[in-house]
């Protein structure tokens, strides 16, 4: 599937389009929710190490609520430690991204390779999700 727009809100809430931000680049998004344990204790931390060990990758997150919660640009921020983002995070408001990837829950990563193709959706941060993730990643690097 090739993707044309990503449309999402950035923390200061800009609408931006992260197609048109990549386009031309491998990218790696993560669809998370602040309140998934998954998310914060496995998936964040993994698309942080994947950021430094595949230099030709980007990486990006959406938060993606769920119900009627309200997340702010700070409680995004509190996630780590440092209390700065260790790359760009997004939210998808009304969770029109979330619907179009198809995805099953979150965590979920989305992998799009230089000409907007996407070229795995794989749901979960557990061992199998990461071996997944690990070799689509590896395939694209070459």
């Amino acid at each position: 599937m090739k993707i044309k727009e990503i449309t999402v809100k950035s923390l200061d809430g800009e609408t931006v389009d992260i197609a048109e931000i990549y386009r031309g680049k491998n990218l790696l998004i993560l669809f998370f929710n602040i309140q998934c344990l998954g998310c914060v204790g496995r998936a964040i931390p993994l698309a942080y190490d994947y950021l430094h060990e595949f230099k030709n990758l980007n990486v990006t997150a959406i938060h993606t609520p769920f119900g009627k919660e309200i997340v702010t640009q700070e409680d995004i921020i509190n996630v780590f430690t440092r209390k700065k983002l260790p790359f760009p995070i997004y939210f998808d408001i009304e969770k029109t991204n979330y619907e179009k990837f198809e995805c099953e829950g979150t965590p979920h990563w989305i992998l799009m390779d230089k000409q907007g193709n996407v070229t795995r959706s794989i749901f979960g941060s557990q061992e199998n999700a990461q071996t997944r993730l690990l070799y689509a990643l590896e395939e694209l690097a070459r």
